[in-house]
């Protein structure tokens, strides 16, 4: 078995962009998940619809859509890709408190759809706090990692004890 490497370190140690025009393609569906964790007063506040800047589950699962499909502006050796399909999921956690993300992409390509569902998680939690700062300062973003991949060369990944 080879050593670990870093993927987009070529052999004088320059960052580059990986060459995936010879690899095969196939479906490639990556799960990330994550959490803003809020104060229980400010969960209810957004679940009531009564953030200052309106529906704040809604948007942030807008953000977090857009955000997949803008991963490669944002992360400088990512391929732009053409996504077949994203989506966002936020459910309140009154034990946490506040609420968890989690993110699906899905492309049929010749690269994985990792960043952009950790993209759109990380997007997605950074719009609930951004739309609800203003009752509480104190949340935290957290718990931000891939769940799931499957597709490509590499093959299948499930993050022990999750789920999904």
């Amino acid at each position: 078995m080879s050593e670990p490497r870093l993927s987009h370190i070529d052999s004088t140690g320059e960052a580059n962009m990986v060459d995936v025009g010879d690899k095969a393609e196939t479906v490639r569906v990556a799960v990330a998940a994550g959490f803003v964790r809020m104060r229980p007063e400010t969960l209810a506040l957004i679940l009531e619809g009564d953030a200052k800047k309106g529906d704040v589950i809604g948007t942030a699962r807008l953000a977090g859509i857009m955000a997949a499909k803008q991963t490669a502006n944002l992360i400088p050796l990512c391929h732009p890709l053409m996504l077949t399909k994203v989506s966002v999921d936020i459910v309140p956690d009154a034990a946490l408190p506040g609420l968890r993300v989690e993110a699906m992409a899905k492309l049929t390509g010749r690269t994985g759809v990792e960043m952009e569902a950790l993209t759109a998680v990380s997007v997605a939690c950074l719009t609930v706090y951004d739309m609800a700062k203003a009752a509480d300062r104190e949340m935290e973003i957290g718990g931000i990692r891939l769940v799931s991949k499957s597709g490509g060369r590499s093959g299948d990944y499930r993050r022990d004890g999750e789920n999904r």
